[in-house]
């Protein structure tokens, strides 16, 4: 029973390693959202336009976030419900 434990907790722990380094890793991406885009493209015609190279990168980070903390409160409620489970089961 503790086999498996450890094993399921491992692979989850490896799965979250995974995704976060895919959720930072450089992709070659467009402005996300039609304001975004709107602003680069403006940007882009005007002469004295701001830099927007990081505004991709800003967007997809902005956008990881959330995606984490859920992630981390649903393993944390997971494993509490699990736990009550098992004292339940005892």
């Amino acid at each position: 029973m503790m086999k498996v434990m450890k094993k399921i907790a491992s692979s989850s722990f490896y799965t979250l390693v995974v995704v976060l380094l895919l959720s930072v890793m450089p992709l070659p991406t467009q402005a996300q959202c039609t304001m975004c885009k709107t602003q680069v493209e403006a940007s882009r015609q005007e002469k004295d336009g701001y830099d927007t190279t990081g505004l991709n990168k800003g967007i997809l980070f902005l956008m990881t976030i959330p995606y984490v903390l859920i992630g981390t409160v649903g393993f944390f409620w997971y494993r509490h419900s699990r736990q009550q489970k098992k004292k339940a089961t005892v």
